[in-house]
């Protein structure tokens, strides 16, 4: 990816997360990663093509997010899980504020446009993904249950400190106390 697309997109994301999906126009990206009137445009000649970029962006970021914090803690346990849930919902209410409420103002966004929507679908997958192994590590025998009650209810904690920010902020003790209820309650493998 190009330095000035990446500054564009990076500059997008910015756009998204401080003003919303109507702040993101060209000219508001422009202006935002300081370049000249047209440079968005000249990259991505539809809002549809800004936006499908930027979704492929935040989500490398994302991932780049959950990949830091997983080389730090590798969790291998329902309680190195729920530490790293912590860790990251953290991150994403704090240092990467702005990016998670692009995500958000994005997915509200797809409730209206199939083709984001599908677009999301499929990042979404390559996280469910790799989200599916971190709870096989952490003993987990049945994450294509486990996943989404976990998921939503980070997904939950994160909306609601983006809402109503509580500079005490630690939700480790619900997260903790779900991610073992949860992966604790797969039933145990009959040995043969």
């Amino acid at each position: 990816m190009s330095d000035r697309r990446e500054r564009l997109l990076d500059a997008a994301i910015s756009v998204l997360g401080e003003r919303g999906m109507r702040g993101l126009t060209h000219r508001a990206v422009d202006a935002a990663a300081r370049l000249p009137a047209g440079s968005a445009s000249n990259h991505f000649r539809t809002r549809e093509a800004l936006l499908d970029a930027v979704v492929e962006r935040f989500a490398a970021r994302e991932r780049a997010g959950w990949d830091d914090i997983a080389a730090r803690i590798c969790p291998t346990t329902p309680q190195e899980l729920a530490q790293a849930l912590t860790a990251f919902a953290q991150d994403a209410t704090g240092p990467r504020r702005t990016l998670t409420l692009a995500r958000y103002a994005i997915l509200v966004e797809a409730g209206n446009q199939p083709s984001l929507r599908a677009q999301l679908t499929e990042t979404g997958a390559r996280v469910n993904a790799w989200f599916t192994n971190w709870l096989r590590a952490a003993g987990s025998t049945d994450p294509g249950r486990d996943a989404p009650i976990i998921m939503n209810h980070w997904t939950g904690v994160v909306l609601h400190q983006l809402a109503n920010p509580d500079p005490a902020f630690d939700p480790s003790a619900q997260i903790s106390a779900l991610v073992t209820s949860v992966v604790g309650s797969n039933p145990v493998e009959a040995s043969t």
